[in-house]
């Protein structure tokens, strides 16, 4: 819900600067320690291809990934792929993360600790586009 914050966002989709942190297995439970990237801040997005704010966000993530030097920025996509043209609540990722909403994002330190998720998150972000100049 707090992630409407950012649905009147433009954009299309992510790029080469933001990985994919489920590639090749797409909508499957991961373990929360392999998200953060030790010695830098870390920005998980979770996503659908089938969530219009997720593909406004999706590009302004990308740029933000290329400025800010000091972050990572990682993807993941709940959706499974044999599950097409709608959201994919049902699948294991979404399941694991308690996901009713995307995009969704989380942010943990550079020590790799969560430091805030959800609507905290959203408000962090968007305090980083303005810092890179993404969003007045």
């Amino acid at each position: 819900m707090g992630s409407c914050l950012l649905c009147g966002l433009i954009g299309q989709s992510y790029g080469e600067a933001v990985p994919e942190f489920n590639a090749d297995r797409g909508g499957q439970p991961i373990e929360l320690k392999q998200l953060p990237t030790l010695g830098k801040i870390t920005g998980v997005d979770f996503f659908s291809p089938y969530c219009p704010p997720c593909l406004r966000l999706a590009p302004l993530m990308e740029q933000m990934a290329q400025r800010h030097s000091d972050l990572m920025i990682k993807k993941g996509n709940i959706q499974r792929p044999e599950v097409s043209g709608r959201i994919d609540w049902q699948s294991p990722l979404a399941q694991q993360f308690q996901r009713h909403s995307i995009p969704h994002l989380m942010i943990f330190n550079q020590q790799d600790g969560l430091e805030t998720q959800g609507l905290e998150a959203v408000k962090q972000v968007k305090d980083w586009f303005k810092e890179t100049g993404l969003l007045k």
